[in-house]
């Protein structure tokens, strides 16, 4: 694999917005190093790579045999939806969302915005969407979201510059002191403020990713989710006007609704995802659809619980599949 660095020139040559492009040129990339280690190979269409979510909007390659295959996942039922289901389970049922507020926040109207978010989502168009992908029982994820608890480190106990082992502690530490409840039916989301890196590349290569982890019993499914302020050109979907007058908590709120969509569909990479590793939400990366203009001259493409939003399209596993903002 290329190195980052190697990635980061190319996708400055090719005029991308950085993020995008990563996600464009890994499994681009991967497919070559296949391709040159295959060569004159005759495969049929079952040893073709395919790639295994990272959960940080590209795929792995895992090498041939395997499908591709996470942990606990079958070979890929093919749809015609242009995106597979392989075995692994999904979130059944109403999904709780946790908020881990990393840094101090104080004064910064996304604590009001990103709750009123999580709080909003559920039973919406937009999430309707996730009703399209089901379990290998056929049981339908839910239209429905409630936003279940928050948890504040305002001292940043880990520094400013997190790793992903640091992201998992600072879950994991919150659940262990209580602050929060251990939930196998939530998605922990720690939110960063503008002055926290993370440092497997935050505004380089994403903007946000989840993960899983088993503790204590349970399998916990969590989201590292960066202030796109810190980087607007990379992260953020209005770099001016957006329109609750906050540039980083409204690109946070795009962020956040496509970890979550990717959570909840994906939990443990063993279940919806296309050939390149992408999942939901990494279809419809950076797509956004019809907009409108809000009363402060921003751009929006939804409203959900009085509040404007400029949020990315999903996936509609149905009709063939395609991007849209409602199911």
């Amino acid at each position: 694999m290329v190195a980052s660095l190697t990635i980061f020139h190319i996708c400055q040559g090719m005029n991308m917005r950085v993020v995008t492009c990563f996600k464009a040129v890994v499994p681009i990339l991967g497919l070559l190093g296949f391709m040159s280690a295959y060569a004159g190979v005759t495969r049929d269409q079952d040893s073709e790579p395919e790639y295994v979510p990272t959960g940080k909007g590209w795929g792995e390659y895992r090498g041939p045999g395997n499908h591709g295959a996470a942990k606990g996942a079958g070979k890929p039922v093919s749809s015609s939806n242009g995106i597979n289901y392989h075995g692994g389970p999904v979130m059944l049922g109403t999904t709780n969302v946790y908020y881990i507020w990393y840094g101090d926040w104080s004064g910064n109207s996304a604590t009001t915005i990103l709750p009123a978010l999580a709080g909003s989502i559920g039973g919406s168009p937009y999430y309707n969407i996730n009703t399209t992908y089901y379990d290998g029982s056929n049981k339908k994820i839910s239209n429905s979201v409630a936003l279940a608890g928050q948890a504040y480190d305002t001292t940043a106990s880990l520094g400013k510059a997190l790793s992903d082992a640091n992201v998992q502690t600072i879950v994991t530490n919150t659940i262990s002191s209580g602050a929060l409840p251990k939930d196998p039916n939530g998605v922990y989301f720690v939110l960063t403020t503008a002055d926290v890196n993370e440092t497997s590349g935050f505004c380089t290569q994403y903007c946000g990713w989840h993960t899983h982890t088993a503790f204590q019993g349970v399998e916990i499914k969590y989201s590292f989710v960066g202030n796109p302020d810190r980087c607007p050109s990379s992260c953020a979907i209005q770099t001016t006007a957006s329109p609750n007058n906050n540039v980083g908590a409204d690109g946070m709120a795009s962020i956040i609704a496509h970890e979550l969509e990717e959570a909840v569909t994906d939990p443990v990479f063993n279940g919806w995802y296309d050939r390149r590793g992408y999942e939901n939400a990494d279809k419809c990366a950076w797509k956004f659809g019809t907009t409108y203009t809000t009363s402060n001259g921003a751009k929006a493409n939804m409203n959900m619980g009085g509040l404007d939003y400029m949020i990315q399209q999903n996936w509609v596993n149905a009709g063939g599949g395609y991007c849209a903002v409602a199911y």
